[in-house]
């Protein structure tokens, strides 16, 4: 039980899932999500790292796109390493995937069309 618990709290599972056991085809989508912005960022979805002022990487990733500073979210290990257009697309479809609503976010067929093109 504890182990579930865990995996609810981790913020993996999408919201209708994790509230109200409702899956859907974009589930997955959510989770994808979250691992992209946890692999662009070098952080956990709930990093101590991040501020008090935001209670999830989601929260922040949103923040920062919101207020034009999506750059700030890039780890610097992948920072010089990577065409910086490339990391803001990935935080682009990061950010379209955890959108609470399941109707708002794409198909995983869509996804793998926008990181490959």
């Amino acid at each position: 039980l504890a182990n579930l618990l865990n995996v609810l709290n981790s913020g993996y599972m999408s919201p209708e899932y994790a509230m109200g056991g409702a899956f859907s085809v974009k589930s997955d989508t959510y989770s994808f999500g979250v691992l992209l912005l946890e692999i662009v960022s070098g952080m956990k979805i709930s990093s101590p790292q991040l501020n008090m002022e935001f209670c999830s990487l989601i929260s922040y990733a949103w923040r920062l796109w919101e207020d034009g500073k999506a750059t700030e979210l890039v780890d610097s290990s992948i920072a010089a390493s990577c065409p910086l257009h490339e990391v803001v697309r990935c935080i682009h479809v990061g950010l379209l995937c955890v959108q609470d609503h399941p109707n708002d976010r794409p198909l995983m067929s869509s996804v793998m069309f926008m990181l490959e093109n």
